[in-house]
């Protein structure tokens, strides 16, 4: 059994037409249905850029565990999370995940060994495995900024 050292509590009212706020007012958004799923416009969040928003922090901070457990420098990594919804075969939804891991400084077999040893440590990962198909690619470039 888990034990939580740290609980998060937001409130969505009037579901993808509404509002959600976590319980200390730090996020407070109007979401709206994009204009793909039949939403008036794309001016607004909905839950799947918030469930890409923390499943690719929580994956690259899972990451950077791995790596400093594994000793292996690395330069600075980045995750981008891609969030798809769709019908499924239950006459319900169900999502997509493909997460891209950079990781510069390293051989693309070490960056795959890497993405994949996260993919095991990540909270997100386990919460989603076996519910939602994940798909993970790795690059190894440098980030010029």
């Amino acid at each position: 059994m888990i034990q939580a050292i740290y609980t998060a509590t937001a409130t969505a009212t009037g579901g993808r037409n509404g509002k959600v706020t976590s319980s200390d007012g730090i996020l407070d958004l109007e979401v709206r249905l994009p204009k793909q799923m039949g939403g008036a416009n794309n001016n607004y969040t909905n839950p799947e850029q918030l469930f890409a928003a923390g499943y690719a922090a929580c994956f690259d901070s899972a990451l950077n565990l791995v790596i400093q457990r594994s000793k292996i420098k690395t330069g600075t990594t980045s995750v981008t999370a891609h969030v798809g919804i769709g019908k499924n075969d239950a006459d319900g939804f169900g999502l997509v995940v493909t997460l891209e891991a950079n990781i510069p400084g390293v051989e693309q077999s070490v960056a795959d060994d890497l993405i994949a040893k996260a993919h095991q440590v990540c909270p997100y990962s386990n919460a989603t495995r076996g519910n939602v198909e994940v798909t993970l690619i790795t690059t190894v470039e440098a980030i010029v900024e």
